[in-house]
């Protein structure tokens, strides 16, 4: 893991932090049942949730919703294939696609044949968009 740190207050030279950097493969990095890999944490965001889950062939994700978090999440495939089960519905993917699912909503995850490694970002949608207005 890296940091950027500079900073002067004064005649006091005073960390600021203003990256993190971490690979994919960094120890650092707490996973579960080495697929469930806790990238947030490793990054030591607060403004949303992200994490990448490595699933191998054939894996079944628990069936879930965030009603408890209230979090909306965004699945971005980067390798792989498997089905998304949306509300009862079956959500092909595959490398290279997004996937936004509102809080509400069951899913559940099961990778293809060759498994599925997804990236998850998650947190709470306000009522308008608040970052730069061309985004």
């Amino acid at each position: 893991m890296a940091s950027g740190i500079i900073g002067r207050v004064g005649r006091c030279t005073v960390p600021v932090m203003r990256y993190t950097l971490v690979n994919r493969d960094d120890p650092s990095i707490e996973n579960f049942r080495g697929m469930f890999f806790k990238v947030r944490r490793a990054l030591g965001t607060t403004a949303f949730g992200i994490n990448e889950v490595r699933m191998p062939p054939g894996f079944e994700g628990p069936e879930h919703d965030e009603v408890e978090t209230g979090h909306e999440e965004v699945y971005i495939v980067l390798e792989g294939s498997g089905t998304f089960t949306i509300d009862g519905e079956a959500v092909a993917v595959s490398s290279g696609v997004y996937l936004r699912v509102d809080a509400e909503t069951t899913r559940q995850t099961i990778a293809g044949a060759d498994g599925l490694t997804f990236v998850v970002v998650a947190a709470k949608p306000q009522p308008t968009y608040d970052g730069r207005p061309s985004l």
